[in-house]
């Protein structure tokens, strides 16, 4: 059985981090504030989940000013699409052979 959660990320155990990732996958780039209606969480909590996926290097953030308001969005990296689809793959394993 051991073998079936070797390959579950711990990075994405968090419902948070899975809802980011989730949403960086199917989206270029994602602006904060879209991220956090989506997910319905506070500006503190998302910015601490960005934040230990960015320390893994599995997003990018990307600051730039529009007009005078400043925007950050996230966009995916290619390390952070393998490991959360390899992260995928390994729940789906999983589930097919508790079956």
């Amino acid at each position: 059985m051991k073998d079936l959660i070797t390959n579950i990320n711990k990075a994405f155990e968090s419902r948070i981090r899975l809802g980011i990732m989730s949403v960086l996958m199917v989206n270029d780039t994602v602006d904060f504030i879209t991220l956090k209606e989506m997910l319905k969480v506070t500006d503190g909590n998302l910015a601490s989940h960005i934040g230990a996926l960015e320390k893994n290097e599995f997003l990018e953030v990307y600051k730039q000013f529009i007009g005078k308001k400043p925007q950050t969005t996230y966009a995916a990296t290619k390390k952070g699409k393998r490991a959360f689809n390899d992260h995928l793959d390994a729940l789906e394993k999983l589930i097919k052979k508790t079956n």
